[in-house]
């Protein structure tokens, strides 16, 4: 005990002391009643609950999706990369980042850019104040949660992009700049009454350019940051670790989208059942186009791409959802699978090692979902939104266009400053060492693979690595080419 407190370090302690000194100041923030004045709907606030529940559950949902896709060393670090955003953000949001995409707009040259963090510092006048203008029905708190889950997942999203070579300490330092310095402003740019991109007209219903477009960029940006791994560049074959655990997680990720989507209606009403109904198509029509693309292609059917295509298409009907009608939701899913499908291809023939490809799943997707809103969306569905391209409005696309091209440009060149400063501050790579051993032990000391069992054969004694999920027999007895084998734990 007394050796481990001689190795603590100012650089480890900063974590606790920051927490801790959070800690402190919210027990002298004043508690106030909860604002009520009888005019909520609890039909809504019930469905919202259940909606802001579902988009929680997405991310353990991608931890296994992720966790699944890479090697097993680093089966551990990359599902906990995922998951620790629900506390770093979850604690964040409260703190200021409800404030920096919510609250009352800037003064001067900051309008319409990001919100003042004042505002709800420590959430001040959230549980007490009145509903959010966009959501009367429901308390503001109640959509400030929902809001929240929005925040966790999609940092946790860039994983994919920097797994098994980044530090964690360094993802953790990411996770903070990047919901304060991109996730917050698109939100206010997006969803805020007075955000530019909202005045502008542009529509995103559940986040194409707050959530994906900004998480395939900084993706990019991390991939180009951070360089190749070892074995990219040495084309080693890496094969997934569990391709169960990419079908549950599609499966998690699936479900909890309904949430997702049908919940940024902020009510149970229509629209909330328009987005629900156009989601599941979505998915449905793109799971199917990646695979019958790969069949083009002279590929198998394959289970992880059936569940990366239903992903894709989760990704670019979330723009869209509330707005494009529910068979028009079938064209996009299939439109979205193909065009992430060819950037898979290219990306796959240059020197760019995005791991688990989320740029050209969800960069890419998240660009075709803004661009087929701009096509599709009618008023017919959503009486507030727009017209799109195909009722008569080009204007309304060029509108969807521009907004893109703004989100993409700033969530790339700002996520790239990001990861060139974390790097002055704390190396993001781990050593060489430390990249062969494995993230699992080098990083958090844990292990997916076990340990070993001797194998006795026909040919002699064979050992074998044995995972954590399978390793729970002392001894067990099969028949291996008709002849008796025998395995004993090492």
């Amino acid at each position: 005990m007394q050796n481990n407190m001689n190795k603590i370090t100012l650089k480890s302690a900063l974590p606790f002391v920051v927490l801790l000194a959070i800690a402190t100041a919210a027990i002298f923030i004043p508690t106030l009643p909860n604002f009520d004045d009888g005019k909520y709907n609890t039909s809504d606030i019930a469905w919202m609950l259940v909606a802001t529940a579902l988009v929680f559950l997405m991310t353990p949902g991608l931890a296994f999706f992720y966790g699944g896709m890479v090697h097993r060393k680093n089966v551990l670090s990359t599902m906990m990369k995922s998951v620790v955003a629900a506390g770093v953000v979850g604690v964040l949001w409260v703190v200021v980042g409800y404030s920096l995409a919510f609250g009352a707009p800037m003064e001067g040259p900051l309008k319409g850019f990001i919100g003042n963090p004042t505002t709800h510092l420590f959430f001040k006048d959230v549980a007490s104040g009145e509903p959010w203008s966009l959501a009367p029905t429901i308390p503001k708190s109640l959509f400030a949660v929902f809001q929240l889950m929005f925040a966790i997942i999609t940092p946790g999203l860039v994983v994919g992009a920097i797994a098994e070579r980044m530090r964690f300490v360094s993802y953790i330092l990411f996770t903070v700049l990047f919901s304060l310095l991109v996730y917050a402003p698109l939100a206010h740019w997006s969803w805020h009454p007075e955000g530019f991109l909202f005045k502008m007209g542009a529509l995103d219903f559940a986040g194409g350019t707050v959530v994906h477009i900004s998480a395939g960029c900084a993706a990019l940006a991390g991939a180009l940051v951070l360089k190749r791994r070892m074995s990219h560049i040495n084309k080693l074959e890496s094969l997934p670790s569990n391709i169960p655990y990419v079908l549950i997680g599609t499966g998690l990720l699936w479900f909890g989208w309904f949430g997702f989507n049908a919940g940024s209606a902020v009510g149970a009403n229509a629209t909330a059942v328009s987005a629900f109904f156009t989601t599941n198509t979505a998915a449905a029509s793109a799971g199917l186009s990646w695979m019958f693309f790969d069949i083009l292609k002279g590929k198998k059917p394959s289970v992880v791409g059936f569940c990366v295509g239903a992903v894709v298409g989760l990704v670019a009907i979330t723009p869209a959802a509330g707005y494009v009608a529910i068979p028009q939701s079938i064209f996009i899913g299939v439109i979205a699978a193909v065009a992430s499908n060819i950037a898979v291809y290219f990306k796959s023939k240059s020197s760019l090692d995005d791991t688990l490809d989320v740029f050209p799943c969800h960069g890419i997707g998240g660009m075709v979902g803004m661009l087929m809103t701009g096509v599709f969306a009618t008023k017919a569905i959503y009486a507030g939104g727009s017209d799109g391209w195909a009722y008569g409005n080009f204007s309304f696309f060029l509108t969807q266009l521009k907004a893109m091209g703004l989100a993409v440009a700033y969530s790339f060149v700002a996520s790239f400053i990001i990861f060139k400063f974390i790097n002055l501050i704390v190396p993001m790579r781990v050593s060489n060492q430390e990249e062969e051993e494995g993230l699992d032990a080098s990083q958090h000391n844990e292990k997916y693979v076990q340990g070993t069992i001797l194998v006795a054969t026909k040919e002699g004694v064979v050992e074998k690595e044995v995972r954590a999920d399978f390793f729970e027999t002392i001894a067990s007895t099969e028949k291996t080419n008709g002849a008796a084998t025998t395995a004993y734990s090492k």
